[in-house]
């Protein structure tokens, strides 16, 4: 995309532009010029042009409307005054130096200028007592539905890839703190993928089927057998001898039915064979801490149980 800003092409657009702004207006006035002789019979009728539709749809032969073509002519006066004042003229910014950065920036501090001082208050407070809060609550479910719903759905229920965030399953943990710290700064999740460490296709079978069984899911027994040892030796530094995962490493939890990318054994084995890369964006610089904070809030409150929703926030504070 670097050979787009050199000054050729600044120059190229606004020739284009301008070109063709004139040349709308060059075509309509030598139209315009053109005289149009209008044929009447004996009745006096406008003759028509011999074209006919649809039984009977004739078009008659009567000059363009004055009307309508002053309207064109106001129409390329507007766009040339258009693009005096606004940005559309390769990198000229315009006479007013207008810029929908700088409207969103604007409209961004006027925003912070109203709310702030509500976030700051939110920001104060125990993250279980601005969950229990009502009007917290509604704050944070218009941040999750404007910046959150797109990957892990408006019921929170995620998708394939994207994870269940109404559950008490979580790859890095699932108190306040933790989720707040993946919406603040991240997380990037990575499966290296194990297919050549394990040797054949046999053995990613057999580890699939041992996977698998973690769950209590029917597998073949004899695979699952041979595909322990396999286990051990290339998965079990992650995800435990017992598959329960490790939060801390980001390494789910393989025994609880819940699955990410799909718990098939064909997806199993794919997801072993080629590994498995997720990245969940950083919102720090984005919204602030204060937004999080309340947006944390909300997505914590969405697996806990409903007692600590409903509870006094006071109380909630003091027990903290």
């Amino acid at each position: 995309m670097s050979d787009f800003n050199d000054g050729f092409w600044n120059i190229y657009i606004t020739v284009l532009t301008l070109v063709s702004v004139f040349g709308c207006g060059v075509l309509l006035w030598v139209q315009s010029k053109g005289k149009v002789t209008v044929t009447r019979d004996a009745d006096g009728k406008v003759q028509t042009t011999g074209h006919s539709w649809d039984e009977g749809l004739s078009e008659l032969n009567n000059p363009m409307p004055r009307w309508w073509m002053w309207l064109f002519y106001i129409t390329i006066v507007f766009s040339l005054a258009y693009l005096y004042l606004y940005p559309g003229l390769g990198t000229f910014e315009g006479k007013l130096g207008w810029q929908s950065t700088g409207q969103y920036q604007k409209e961004m501090a006027k925003a912070d200028t109203e709310y702030g001082p509500l976030f700051n208050k939110y920001m104060q407070q125990d993250m279980k007592m601005v969950a229990a809060d009502p009007q917290a609550r509604v704050i944070g479910e218009r941040l999750f539905m404007t910046y959150c719903a797109q990957c892990h759905g408006s019921d929170a229920g995620g998708s394939k890839g994207f994870p269940n965030l109404a559950d008490k399953d979580w790859l890095y943990g699932g108190t306040p703190e933790a989720i707040k710290a993946s919406i603040l700064d991240g997380r990037r999740g990575h499966m290296p993928p194990m297919g050549a460490a394990l040797g054949t296709e046999k053995d990613i079978e057999n580890v699939a089927n041992y996977v698998r069984s973690l769950s209590g899911m029917t597998t073949d027994p004899v695979k699952s057998v041979l595909g322990r040892p396999k286990y051990m030796a290339a998965c079990a530094s992650c995800h435990s001898g017992t598959g329960t995962g490790n939060q801390a490493l980001g390494a789910p939890n393989l025994s609880d039915k819940i699955w990410l990318h799909g718990g098939s054994a064909n997806t199993v084995m794919e997801t072993i064979r080629k590994g498995r890369t997720s990245t969940m964006p950083a919102f720090r610089d984005f919204l602030g801490e204060a937004k999080v904070h309340v947006l944390g809030a909300y997505v914590w409150g969405l697996s806990a149980d409903k007692a600590e929703l409903t509870a006094d926030p006071v109380k909630v504070a003091q027990q903290k």
